[in-house]
């Protein structure tokens, strides 16, 4: 089994894919002839032509735009925006077209179409190219997102991901592109989208995390672990739909529960999980659900690494749900 890279294994999928069905085919900018800003397709065009491999404007909305086409035409395809900060241009066609096609046509109509895009800080990139969006499209009925946060899982997914009939955002954490190393089977397999995965078994507090949040999270793990505490750690992997029952029976397992994610705090994703483990778990909390995030501002170019969740401020959270 091969050694793989987060990007190596993103790319893989594709390939795989594009060879299987004739009906996938990846646009974007800067995706063809160049290779993709961070090379994930680079040498697609060679293989599967410009047909299939194609450069688009500096265009997303028009990017998207001509995606749901294509799906709804009987293809699908697989578009890229480079850098997740650029995906609001689009916004209007993700959340007022793409994601209701199913529904205003009573399902006669769907748009299976994977909507690939790199998030998250970690690069220096600044507030342009280091935002974590996704919970303003969780927010939206119709679609899926899927936030994976290693190599294997993110091959597993994406082509799960492509088999979808619905549409899929896939965010991917620039940051371990090339850190995030993994054994990855040559061959095809998927993963089910809407399940997470325990990482890590505990007994006295559960740790909440996915895409590039996850390695911190395990990291505080490790560190709490020297302390004598037992953590339990959840690669969520899929957030809409997300995996309420093992939400559930962690919490029940463990009674404290602790949310890591780089977003910012206020209106996060964090926010709805905390009001939906609560909603069914209240009797087996033993203290208040805490979140450690990124901090309501834009995302900054010096401070990086202040704003960033690390090891040490979960370790704090572990710690103070313990002592409440």
């Amino acid at each position: 089994m091969p050694t793989m890279t987060y990007l190596q294994a993103i790319s893989d999928a594709m390939r795989q894919e594009m060879r299987h069905d004739e009906r996938v085919l990846v646009m974007g900018e800067d995706i063809g002839v160049f290779g993709g800003a961070f090379k994930v397709t680079d040498g697609f065009i060679d293989e599967f032509g410009p047909g299939r491999v194609m450069d688009t404007p500096l265009a997303e909305s028009g990017i998207v735009g001509t995606a749901i086409g294509m799906a709804l035409y009987g293809m699908r395809p697989v578009p890229e925006i480079q850098f997740g900060d650029y995906v609001y241009p689009a916004f209007d066609q993700i959340v007022n077209e793409l994601a209701k096609f199913r529904y205003r046509s009573g399902g006669e109509y769907q748009a299976p179409l994977v909507v690939r895009m790199p998030v998250g800080g970690g690069i220096r990139g600044g507030h342009y190219h280091s935002q974590s969006p996704e919970a303003l499209f969780i927010h939206t009925p119709g679609l899926k997102v899927v936030a994976p946060s290693n190599p294997y899982d993110a091959k597993g997914l994406l082509l799960a991901s492509m088999r979808q009939n619905d549409p899929v955002l896939f965010m991917e954490p620039k940051r371990i592109y090339r850190a995030s190393k993994a054994d990855v089977p040559d061959g095809e397999y998927t993963i089910e989208l809407g399940k997470a995965r325990i990482t890590r078994e505990g007994a006295q507090v559960t740790v909440v995390a996915w895409s590039g949040m996850v390695t911190i999270a395990e990291d505080a793990a490790r560190l709490a672990g020297e302390a004598g505490i037992s953590v339990e750690v959840i690669d969520l992997r899929t957030l809409l739909p997300f995996d309420i029952d093992a939400l559930i029976a962690s919490t029940v397992k463990t009674g404290r529960v602790v949310i890591v994610h780089e977003a910012p705090r206020t209106c996060g994703f964090g926010a709805e999980l905390i009001a939906s483990i609560q909603e069914r778990a209240m009797a087996h909390l033993e203290a208040p659900i805490l979140r450690v995030t990124g901090f309501d501002t834009p995302f900054p170019y010096s401070l990086e690494h202040e704003y960033l969740p690390n090891p040490v401020r979960v370790l704090a959270a572990i710690r103070q749900t313990l002592e409440w």
